[in-house]
């Protein structure tokens, strides 16, 4: 049996999909596929469009809030971490590779065979990275944070 990756991949989240959801995507792009319509045309049309809604809907909310109305959608906050944890977290990423290369290859004695003993050994090598950037670490994080300074220009900011 051959399994190939993209493919599998793609079927596999349609089928967990909301199917009214699937079959109008489905036939989106099927109306796509039959007229000669620009494709990136269309999906910065189709963007264009969320964002005015998005805006929309987000007036709404404000207007809502200012009226005092209590049945309005729930905010989420979500706490954005210290630039320095991102650098350190990166920092703790690149260790682990670094000690997952010096792990011994023929070690199944220690770690056990097969995908098991491959997973605990990624393991054992997530956490001694982790706490090797924990400390003073080798400065990677140092340096990232001392290139990147947080600032209110830098936040808000994607990519």
């Amino acid at each position: 049996m051959i399994v190939t990756a993209t493919p599998d991949l793609v079927l596999d989240v349609l089928d967990a999909a909301d199917p009214v959801a699937q079959r109008a995507a489905t036939a989106k792009l099927d109306a796509l596929k039959s007229s000669d319509t620009d494709f990136a045309a269309t999906m910065n049309a189709e963007v264009g469009k969320a964002k005015a809604a998005a805006a929309d809907q987000s007036a709404t909310m404000v207007s809502e809030a200012q009226s005092g109305a209590v049945n309005g959608a729930p905010v989420q906050v979500i706490k954005a971490p210290a630039s320095g944890e991102v650098y350190r977290k990166f920092e703790a990423f690149i260790l682990q590779t670094f000690v997952e290369t010096m792990l011994p290859k023929e070690s199944e004695e220690v770690f056990g065979k097969g995908t098991a003993g491959g997973v605990w050994k990624s393991m054992l090598a997530e956490q001694l990275g982790a706490q090797l950037a924990k400390g003073k670490g080798i400065g990677i994080a140092k340096q990232l944070d001392a290139a990147h300074p947080a600032g209110p220009a830098a936040t808000g900011k994607a990519g």
